[in-house]
């Protein structure tokens, strides 16, 4: 897989150039902010309604808050992911005009209407099972940590106050849930970059899965697993981190 990773990388810089490796990077940046705010809001809001109604910080919790989140944040923000991915697909050779954001999505409306902008929803919803994995085993570890903390404290008494190196614990409680989660959960990243593609052939959700997998092997539902990975584990693992500072923060 990294093989595959640096060979595409030199061929994209020979035929595309340098800046060819940051198409669309624009509705990324434009997405991530509405997106983390959206679904951090949504779960701890109904992790907090939930407590009142299962055991609290239990596993139901964890999985019922996890998956209406990445419900909630995929619904609202599908057209942007779906922006950035036809960019991302948008080939030229070198010195060809790129296709702006805008073009494309007045090229999308135009071929397929509002709908357009929410095609390979279905295989996000697919993927609010990383999530729920994702959230289950990080709140798994993140509890193991805290009862290894507060047992710590009590043998030395002395309070229990947090420190960077619990922030460090954090972040690779983050980094090992998402990894366990995206290599699980990865094959629906195809198939929703295969639904997203201009005049495809694929159709929905399961007819995508099928054919893909009819034509290609199963091997191909993991295909750019590595670079997935590379991105995602030290993004998730700030993101997390950060998370659990702010509400530190604000909870003094």
């Amino acid at each position: 897989m990294c093989a595959h990773f640096f060979c595409s990388c030199r061929i994209i810089l020979q035929k595309e150039g340098p800046r060819s490796l940051f198409r669309g990077l624009g509705p990324n940046l434009v997405g991530v902010a509405p997106s983390r705010a959206i679904y951090f809001a949504a779960y701890s809001g109904c992790k907090e309604r939930l407590n009142h109604v299962f055991t609290a910080d239990s596993t139901q919790v964890h999985m019922v808050s996890a998956g209406a989140a990445g419900f909630t944040a995929i619904t609202a923000t599908n057209p942007i992911w779906l922006v950035k991915t036809r960019l991302q697909l948008d080939a030229r050779n070198r010195g060809e005009r790129r296709m702006s954001a805008w073009e494309c999505i007045r090229k999308v409306y135009r071929a397929d209407g509002l709908k357009g902008f929410y095609r390979g929803m279905s295989a996000s919803y697919a993927g609010i099972s990383e999530t729920v994995i994702h959230f289950v085993i990080y709140e798994s570890i993140k509890r193991k940590l805290l009862e290894h903390k507060t047992a710590s404290s009590i043998d030395d008494d002395e309070e229990s106050v947090k420190e960077a190196s619990d922030f460090v614990g954090l972040m690779m409680a983050a980094a090992t849930s998402k990894t366990c989660a995206t290599s699980i959960a990865y094959p629906h990243e195809v198939v929703r970059t295969r639904l997203r593609e201009e005049g495809t052939k694929y159709r929905s959700f399961f007819q995508t899965l099928s054919l893909v997998v009819k034509e290609e092997g199963y091997a191909s539902l993991y295909r750019g697993l590595t670079t997935h990975l590379v991105r995602q584990i030290p993004n998730t693992a700030i993101m997390m981190c950060t998370y659990e500072v702010v509400v530190y923060l604000l909870n003094g």
